[in-house]
């Protein structure tokens, strides 16, 4: 080559994150810009003096598809769309003239007055919809833009609220479901927990990070709040010295880039604990990478820094102190759902209620109200998993309440499949859908019920519409994430990709997907059978669904191999 030829190769600059930190103030993309023309926050005022009063063709675009989010509010999907259409058409076009609605709890203990509330609402106002969701939600559909200050009078009146339930801010907080209450608890965080919510949640300091920015905090040892998967996770433990505390985790989640949350191996005291989430939620306002959408989860920047350097800005920029050195507390074989009746600290009883795939009605809402007022009960509290946990329950009681739960649509002793399979929204409501998801579920289960009526061991099943893992795709036994397949005869149909064989906890692992495979709607029944029916003819005593896959043949995760006796 010709010396005049020669090209002196330079790194090109990388581009700028949109770190406010180090710099970025400018918005680098049309949600960045919209946070910073308005905070999102002022839109209430909006929707209670303009829209409610003038209707939903007055509502600003940029109100209806961004900064309406922070009060809870989402456009539904327009029906008539079937999954082909999520990806091709614009936003505008897949909404509705309704709203799904969600009701943040919080961890927080739901006596008669708020059980009530929430189930007049669902049927005053959302064609008596509602769904448990695995954030701790209520979710309604069909909400009216003229009946949001109705509906907001009545849940505030009683504590509940929806503020910052959806939006680039902090997103409703998991909790224990037995905080306080059960007898293998290490320390209760319902007051940390409360804490974080009155410093942060309506806010202008967190209303506007680079995304959404979940919470999780548990004391149970059974870690019942998926912690792994959540942004910031506080994590009951014990130190030799100075007793319970927490652990803090960051960087986990889910959706196209799945990410187990780091460990930093630390003792936070109870009285702590908000210090160190506004540390946590302030470095991801101010390090977030706020250019790329697809990038601006928390964990893309915990993945970058790792955990040392995480830890080392936390405290030196933010807490100002030298957080307590402490090994990280052992996670269970598997996480606590409590499903079931189970004995208090106190000597009455908390019961654990499984709906099915999340889904309930004003009506179980009341019905559930009417048993904690008739019974004495203390309330109940939503779990991680889209179940329910009644809490005080007298022993004496215990059998009469359980009878009751199931004339209203819970039960305390579900099938595997019912206590353990959860679905997202769906296309049904949901403008990211690409497929059908509660009603497929619950056709499933019942499905499942019938052909494995005593299955001995527990299998997962999260069923999804969509990549973004609302329902957890990738941490399940069997995780389903919806998407238009070819079936047999060379039509496009609904359908799902297959990950097998994820877990939390002790053995926390993503689920494997195989190479091209794919599984249609209608085929998931059998697809379904065959696979268990592979595992039940070829475990070894003791071995999980999870370990199983891990050794099990390609044909037999396929479901194509017919298998001897079974």
């Amino acid at each position: 080559m010709n010396d005049s030829t020669v090209r002196t190769s330079r790194p090109r600059p990388r581009r700028g994150e949109g770190q406010w930190a180090l710099g970025y103030s400018e918005p680098l993309n049309k949600n960045e810009q919209t946070k910073k023309d308005d905070n999102p926050l002022n839109v209430r005022s909006r929707i209670l003096d303009i829209y409610a009063r003038r209707g939903f063709d007055s509502i600003d675009p940029a109100d209806l598809r961004g900064r309406f989010r922070w009060m809870g509010l989402y456009t539904q999907r327009a029906p008539g769309f079937d999954g082909g259409k999520t990806a091709m058409l614009e936003e505008e076009e897949l909404d509705d003239r309704f709203f799904m609605m969600r009701v943040r709890t919080d961890g927080a203990i739901l006596g008669v007055e708020q059980l009530r509330a929430l189930g007049e609402t669902s049927s005053a106002y959302a064609r008596n919809t509602a769904d448990i969701t695995d954030r701790n939600n209520i979710q309604y559909h069909w909400i009216q833009i003229e009946d949001v200050p109705a509906i907001w009078e009545r849940l505030e009146g009683v504590g509940l609220d929806t503020t910052e339930a959806c939006g680039d801010s902090p997103r409703p907080f998991l909790g224990s479901p037995v905080a306080g209450i059960a007898k293998d608890e290490i320390i209760d965080g319902s007051e940390a927990l409360a804490e974080i919510k009155r410093r942060a949640i309506g806010n202008p300091d967190f209303s506007n990070l680079p995304r959404k920015f979940k919470t999780a905090l548990t004391g149970h040892p059974s870690h019942d709040v998926a912690p792994e998967v959540n942004d910031v996770s506080f994590v009951g433990t014990v130190h030799p010295e100075h007793g319970p505390g927490f652990d803090l985790w960051v960087g986990g989640g889910l959706s196209t880039n799945p990410m187990v949350a780091q460990k930093l191996g630390v003792w936070i005291p109870l009285d702590e604990v908000a210090d160190a989430w506004e540390g946590v939620a302030s470095i991801f306002r101010d390090y977030g990478y706020r250019r790329l959408r697809s990038k601006a989860r928390l964990k893309f920047l915990v993945a970058d820094w790792g955990v040392e350097k995480f830890r080392e800005v936390l405290e030196s920029e933010y807490l100002r102190r030298t957080l307590l050195d402490n090994p990280s507390p052992v996670s269970p074989a598997r996480q606590g759902d409590h499903i079931g009746v189970h004995e208090q600290k106190d000597g009455k009883f908390y019961i654990g209620a499984a709906p099915l795939v999340g889904r309930i009605d004003g009506t179980t809402l009341s019905g559930l109200a009417d048993l904690v007022e008739e019974y004495g009960a203390r309330g109940a509290r939503l779990t991680a998993y889209q179940k329910l946990v009644v809490l005080g329950v007298d022993g004496a009681d215990v059998a009469a309440f359980t009878a009751d739960l199931e004339k209203i649509g819970l039960t305390a002793q579900p099938s595997n499949w019912r206590q353990n399979t959860m679905a997202c929204t769906g296309i049904e409501f949901c403008k990211l859908a690409i497929v059908d998801t509660k009603n497929r579920a619950k056709a499933l289960v019942t499905e499942l019920e019938k052909r494995f009526p005593d299955l001995d061991t527990p299998i997962t099943v999260n069923v999804n519409g969509c990549p973004n893992a609302c329902a957890r795709t990738q941490v399940a036994d069997i995780g389903l994430k919806g998407q238009l397949v070819m079936d047999r005869h060379g039509n496009q149909v609904e359908g799902f990709q297959v990950h097998l064989g994820g877990a939390l906890g002790l053995t926390t692992t993503f689920g494997r997907k195989l190479r091209a495979h794919k599984v249609t709607s209608e085929d998931l029944d059998d697809y379904i059978t065959n696979v268990v029916a592979g595992f039940l003819a070829e475990r070894e005593p003791g071995e999980a669904f999870a370990t199983w896959v891990t050794r099990a043949d390609d044909a037999v995760l396929r479901g194509e191999r017919e298998l001897v006796g079974t």
